[in-house]
């Protein structure tokens, strides 16, 4: 009986993973039909993210170091969000939507699938400016001279680690209006105020707001963790960002579940394709 649950476990796991990559698939057929407008928003957001850094780049070429940061760290501070920020919008932009779902009665249709409805709900869109956003934090890590062959795989982890923090706070935050209503626009501040956190120096936030970005915007788990570990590596920081990030994916689930215990339904139903 054991050996036969854990060979259910493993197929229904294996049923989850092929219906999430045909979602995927789906999602970037679907918008790859629209070439012009795809490359139009991949280009944009590669711009929009070298703009940003500018800044850093201007005043790091004046000024050697920022309480111990060096251009290169703020190259790879900027790579991994970006990449990690970009993998989540790539393959699960459905998450920037979940709010709207919620408010406006949209689950409805998503409660009739087979499949989970989170991932079902994350995995119904794929945003072109995901893309940009990858190119542009590969763009940057590579510049940064802290990452060799020898390091990609640490690098994967650690992006791996910063896109599930993103995605497990989009999920949270989105989810708000299970219980407080239509709160789209504070959902959105919250998830870009994450990301804005994410893009500055550890260094130079101290206090409250420190304590803040280790917890409620958890911008150490995105970007200040990872950073720590490519300058100086660490097994025990490796385990902590690995054990932080899957704790708050383990939370942000169990939140949209409790919430969708109390879903009111609405009475709009759309079709999903």
């Amino acid at each position: 009986m054991v050996g036969h649950g854990g060979a259910l476990t493993r197929n229904s796991r294996a049923s989850l993973w092929r219906f999430a990559r045909a979602l995927f698939t789906t999602n970037l057929n679907a918008a790859l039909a629209l070439r012009g407008a795809f490359v139009t928003q991949t280009v944009f957001m590669i711009l929009n993210n070298v703009v940003f850094f500018v800044f850093w780049w201007v005043l790091l070429r004046r000024v050697p170091h920022l309480r111990g940061w060096r251009l290169p760290d703020v190259e790879v501070l900027f790579g991994i969000t970006a990449t990690s920020f970009g993998l989540v919008v790539a393959l699960t932009g459905g998450v920037r939507q979940l709010g709207q779902f919620i408010e406006e009665g949209e689950l409805d249709t998503l409660l009739t699938q087979p499949k989970p409805t989170l991932l079902y709900a994350l995995g119904i869109r794929s945003r072109a400016s995901g893309f940009g956003d990858m190119l542009s934090g590969i763009g940057f890590l590579a510049i940064s001279g802290h990452v060799t062959i020898v390091t990609i795989p640490l690098v994967a982890v650690l992006i791996a680690a910063g896109s599930t923090t993103i995605l497990a706070c989009g999920i949270v935050f989105f989810s708000l209006p299970f219980w407080i209503g239509r709160t789209e626009t504070i959902s959105r501040q919250l998830w870009e105020l994450l990301i804005t956190f994410s893009l500055y120096p550890e260094p130079l936030f101290g206090g409250v707001l420190r304590l803040m970005l280790f917890t409620v915007l958890p911008a150490a788990f995105v970007s200040y963790l990872p950073v720590q570990i490519i300058r100086q590596p660490s097994v025990a920081v490796v385990t902590v960002l690995l054990a932080g990030s899957a704790a708050y994916l383990a939370f942000a689930v169990r939140v949209f579940e409790r919430g969708l215990r109390r879903y009111a339904s609405g009475s709009r139903f759309v079709a999903f394709g």
